[in-house]
C-alpha cells in the first residue's frame, strides 16, 4: 500500500517554461547528514537511482496544487514538483513539510512567494484592508484591469484578495456588460483587454466567481469574450454555435425548469472547458480544478434529478422498445440513454450501484437486446457503448440475465449472440466496434471475475451456458473459413497452391484474429470446456491451417492458439497433437519461412524451445520420430539439436530400463526354489514379479516398445493435393505376427501389455485373483525384433527437408 501511495513523478521546469518528466519512483522525508536537514528523497522504481534529493528548507515556498502536487523553487531559474499517484501521499508528505516549517498543514502554501516590490506595495496598505484595490470599472481603465489579474496569478494569497474584490458590488456583472459596449463599438483593443481579464478571472479557480459567470444572464458573454484572442485574426464564432448549430433535444419532454437550465448550462461550460480554452499542462490544471469540480457536480446532480424522475426514465424505455417508434426518434433515445450512462461515471461508487439497478429494474439489458440487433448503425453503436458500461458495472448482472434467456428465447436471439454477431458483421474497415465487443465479451467468460461468494456456482452454470449456446456461434467464421480435405480437393482441382482456406481478404483476417485471441483466453482460463470443445470439433486442426495465410499477423494468432494449448502441458492435449500429427502445418511453415530472421520464425522456433525446456517426453519423441530429418539442417538454433538430445537420454534411460528386466528375468529362472516366502501367520504367498515390484517402471517401458515398435512400422508422410498431409502405414513382419503397428497409446497399467507367451505363474493364492508371469519371453526375444525393424527401416524411404513435398 505505502509503494502506491508514495508513488510519484518527478518534474523541472525547462527553459522555455515546459516541464520536463524526469521519472518515476518513490519519495520519503529522511534527514540527510550531508544536507544538515530533513530532505525530499525520490529513488527511482526501475533501478533505485536518486532522482532527487532536496532538503526541506524553512524559507522555501512550497504549493500543494490539486491534491495531488507539490511544487516549489530551489533557485531563480529552477522549479520542481512532485505528482503524486494518491492524495494520501501527497498529504503525507505535505504534513511533513509544514512540520519541518511549522505551518498549518490546511494551508496550501507555505510561504508567500512574492517578491521586494510587491511587498513593499502591500506594506503600504492599511492593515486592515483584505481587498485589492480594482480600479474603476470603465473602457479606459480595461488595460490596467487587464494587468491587474495577469499579475496576481503567480500569487496564490493575492488570487484570494482579487476574487473576493471581484465578488464585492457585483464587479464581475458590470465587466460584462462592459463587453456587450465594447463589442457594438468594434473597439477592438477593449475586446482583446476583456479576452485577458476573463481567461484570467477563470484561472483564479473560485467556484462563487463561477456561479456568477455562468448565470443564464452572463455565460454568453463570457463565451463572447473568449472569442476574442489576441493572437487570432478573426474572432471564432462560439457563441454562433452554441446559440443556433447545438440544438437541444428533448427525448421525451423534460417539465422540471431547474433540471433543464442545469442540462444547458453544463453543456455550455463543458464547451468552454473543452473547445474554447486552450489545453493547460499539467501543472496548469490547478488553475481549472473547480471548473472541472463545478462540470463534476452539475453532471451528479442531473443524474440524480432524473433518476428520481420514474415517470420521466418508464416513458423513455416504454418508447425505445415499441416497435411503432420511428427510427429517428429511437436513435435518440438510445444517445440520450448513452449521454445519461457516462454522467453516471461521476457517481460515487454507492450512487453508482443504486443508478445501474435502477435501469436494471426498468428492463435496460432487453431493451439493448432489442436495439442491438437492429439495422441502424449509429443505433447499434450507441447501444454498444450503454452495454460496455453495464459490463464494466456488473458482469454478473448481465450474466443473470443472460442465463435466463434459454428459457423464453430462441438461441438467435440471446443477449450474447446479439453482440457475438455484431462483432462477426461490424462493417468497419478496421473493426473498431469488433475489437470493442471481443473485449466485453472477455470480461463476460473471465473466471477471474466470477469469484464473489455470494454466488459460489456463477462459473460453473454460465461456462456451460456459453459453450452450450454461444460458443457454437463465436467460431461460425473460423470453421467456416477452413475446409475439410474433401472440399480442398475439389476447389483446387489440381493447381499447385490455391489457398480456399483463409480468404485474403484483411478485413476477414483481422475477424480471425479477433476470435482466436478469444479462444486463446478461453484455453487458458476454461480447461475443461475449451479441451472438451476442441477435441470434439478438432479445433487445432482446423485453426492451423490459417498457418498457410499470407497475413502474417493471422499465422502468428494460429500459432499462439497452438503455444497456449501446449502450454498447458495437458497429456490429453499431446495426445491429440500427435495423434493428428499437428506440428506438420507448423514444420512446413518453417520450412517455407527459410532463413529469414523474423517474428514468425522467432515465434515458432519458441514454441520447440519451450519444448525442449519443459522435457514434455511425448511431444519430443513424436517431433524426433516424426520429422527430425526435415530440422536438422536448422543449425542457426540449436533447440533441435537440443531435441535430439533430449530423445537421445530418454532412449538411454529406457535401455538402461531394459537390461535391469533382462537381469531380474534370469535371477528369477534361477532361483525357482525361493518362489515361495511365508508371512508371520505361516501362510505360502507368492513372490511378487518384476513388473509388480517396479509398476511405474515397468509400464514406462512397455510404452517405449510400444512407441519404437510403431513409429519404425510408419512410412513418411505423403503430401496431398491441397497441401495437408497423410500419413499411411505398411505392416513389417512383426505386424504380420499380430504385432499392432497404430500410433502408441500409455498402458493403463503395468500388466495391460502382457504377452501373449506368457503362462501362469504358480500361486498359493486363491485362484479368482491369479497372477500371470507375463512379458518375460518378450524381453528375451525383443533385441531379435529390434533388429529385424532396423532392417525395415533401412529400406523405407526417407524424408524430405519440406515435409510431404
Amino acid at each position: 500500500m505505502s509503494d502506491t501511495r508514495r508513488r510519484v513523478k518527478v518534474y523541472t521546469l525547462n527553459e522555455d517554461r515546459q516541464w520536463d518528466d524526469r521519472g518515476t519512483g518513490h519519495v520519503s522525508s529522511t534527514f540527510v547528514e550531508r544536507l544538515k536537514g530533513i530532505s525530499l528523497l525520490v529513488r527511482a522504481e526501475s533501478d533505485g537511482s536518486l532522482l532527487l534529493e532536496s532538503k526541506i528548507s524553512p524559507n522555501t515556498a512550497y504549493q500543494k496544487q490539486q491534491d495531488t502536487l507539490i511544487v516549489w523553487s530551489e533557485a531563480e531559474n529552477y522549479d520542481l514538483a512532485l505528482s503524486f499517484q494518491e492524495k494520501a501521499g501527497c498529504d503525507e508528505i505535505w504534513e511533513k513539510i509544514c512540520q519541518v516549517q511549522g505551518k498549518d498543514p490546511a494551508l496550501e502554501i507555505t510561504q508567500d512567494p512574492i517578491d521586494e516590490s510587491e511587498e513593499e506595495r502591500f506594506e503600504e496598505m492599511p492593515e486592515t484592508s483584505h481587498l485589492v484595490e480594482l480600479p474603476p470599472c470603465e473602457l479606459a481603465r480595461l488595460e490596467e484591469i487587464a494587468d491587474l489579474v495577469t499579475s496576481v496569478l503567480s500569487s496564490p494569497i493575492r488570487r484570494e484578495k482579487l476574487a473576493l474584490a471581484l465578488m464585492s458590488e457585483g464587479y464581475m456583472k458590470k465587466l460584462l456588460q462592459l463587453f456587450q459596449v465594447c463589442e457594438d463599438l468594434d473597439n477592438r483593443e477593449g475586446l482583446h483587454h476583456l479576452y485577458e481579464i476573463v481567461r484570467g478571472v477563470l484561472f483564479l479557480n473560485k467556484a462563487a466567481l463561477f456561479e456568477v459567470m455562468f448565470s443564464d444572464d452572463c455565460i454568453m458573454d463570457v463565451v463572447g469574450c473568449l472569442e476574442f484572442d489576441p493572437s487570432l485574426v478573426q474572432p471564432k464564432k462560439h457563441r454562433e454555435f452554441l446559440t443556433k448549430t447545438a440544438k437541444f433535444k428533448e427525448v421525451i419532454p423534460i417539465t422540471d425548469s431547474e433540471l433543464r437550465q442545469k442540462i444547458h448550462q453544463t453543456y455550455r461550460v463543458q464547451y468552454i472547458q473543452d473547445i474554447i480554452l486552450p489545453t493547460p499542462s499539467v501543472f496548469e490544471e490547478n488553475f481549472l480544478s473547480t471548473l472541472t469540480s463545478f462540470i463534476f457536480f452539475n453532471k451528479v446532480e442531473i443524474v440524480s434529478m432524473l433518476q428520481e424522475d420514474e415517470k420521466f426514465l418508464t416513458e423513455v424505455f416504454a418508447q425505445l422498445t415499441d416497435e411503432a417508434t420511428e427510427d429517428c426518434k429511437r436513435r435518440e433515445l438510445v444517445n440520450f440513454f448513452k449521454e445519461f450512462c457516462a454522467f453516471s461515471q461521476t457517481l460515487q461508487p454507492q450512487n453508482r450501484d443504486a443508478f445501474f439497478k435502477t435501469l436494471a429494474n426498468l428492463g435496460i439489458l432487453p431493451a439493448l437486446e432489442i436495439v442491438m440487433g437492429m439495422d441502424d448503425l449509429q443505433v447499434r453503436a450507441a447501444a454498444t457503448d450503454i452495454f460496455s458500461y453495464l459490463v464494466e458495472f456488473s458482469p454478473s448482472m448481465v450474466r443473470e440475465f443472460v442465463m435466463q434467456e434459454p428459457q423464453q428465447t430462441d438461441d438467435d436471439v440471446l443477449l450474447i449472440n446479439v453482440v457475438i454477431k455484431q462483432m462477426i458483421c461490424d462493417s468497419d474497415p478496421e473493426l473498431g466496434g469488433a475489437v470493442q465487443l471481443m473485449g466485453l465479451l472477455r470480461t463476460l467468460i473471465d473466471p477471474e471475475n466470477m469469484l464473489a461468494p455470494t454466488n459460489k456456482t456463477e462459473k460453473t452454470e454460465f461456462l456451460s451456458f456459453f459453450y452450450k449456446y454461444c460458443m457454437q456461434v463465436l467460431t461460425v467464421p473460423l470453421l467456416a473459413s477452413t475446409v475439410d480435405e474433401k472440399n480442398c480437393k475439389d476447389l483446387q482441382e489440381g493447381s499447385t497452391k490455391i489457398n480456399p482456406v483463409c480468404p485474403d481478404n484483411f478485413q476477414t483476417a483481422q475477424l480471425l484474429a479477433l476470435i482466436l485471441e478469444l479462444l486463446t483466453f478461453c484455453v487458458e482460463h476454461h480447461t475443461y470446456h475449451i479441451k472438451t470443445y476442441i477435441m470434439n470439433k478438432d479445433l487445432l486442426r482446423r485453426v492451423l491451417v490459417l498457418m498457410n495465410s499470407k497475413h502474417t499477423f493471422l499465422a502468428l494468432c494460429a500459432l499462439r492458439f497452438m503455444r497456449r494449448i501446449i502450454g498447458q502441458k495437458d497429456e490429453y492435449y499431446n495426445r491429440y497433437i500427435v495423434k493428428g500429427n499437428l506440428f506438420e502445418p507448423v514444420i512446413n511453415t518453417l520450412l517455407d519461412n527459410g532463413t529469414r530472421y523474423n517474428l514468425l520464425n522467432s515465434a515458432i522456433i519458441e514454441l520447440f524451445e519451450f519444448i525442449k525446456v519443459e522435457d514434455i517426453k511425448s511431444l519430443i519423441a513424436h517431433i524426433i520420430d516424426n520429422y527430425y530429418k526435415a530440422l536438422e539442417s536448422i543449425e542457426y538454433v540449436q533447440t533441435f539439436k537440443g531435441l535430439k538430445g533430449r530423445y537421445e537420454q530418454e532412449k538411454d534411460r529406457q535401455t538402461l530400463r531394459l537390461n535391469r528386466y533382462r537381469r531380474d528375468a534370469r535371477t528369477l529362472d534361477e532361483d525357482e526354489d525361493e518362489e515361495m516366502w511365508f508371512n508371520e501367520d505361516g501362510e505360502a504367498i507368492e513372490k511378487s514379479r518384476p513388473e509388480e515390484e517396479f509398476p511405474e517402471s515397468f509400464g514406462k517401458y512397455m510404452e517405449a516398445k510400444k512407441v519404437k515398435e510403431s513409429d519404425n512400422k510408419e512410412n513418411f508422410p505423403k503430401r496431398t493435393p491441397t497441401g495437408s498431409f497423410k500419413f499411411t502405414f505398411s505392416h513389417s513382419a512383426g505386424a504380420a505376427n499380430g504385432t499392432n503397428g497404430a500410433n502408441c497409446k500409455p498402458a493403463t497399467s503395468p500388466t495391460s501389455a502382457a504377452s501373449p507367451n506368457g503362462s501362469p505363474a504358480k500361486s498359493a493364492t486363491p485362484p479368482a485373483t491369479p497372477v500371470v508371469k507375463t512379458a518375460m519371453v518378450g524381453l528375451v526375444d525383443y533385441p531379435d525384433d529390434e533388429d529385424e525393424e532396423d532392417e525395415d527401416e533401412e529400406q523405407s524411404p526417407r524424408k524430405r527437408p519440406r515435409l510431404g513435398s
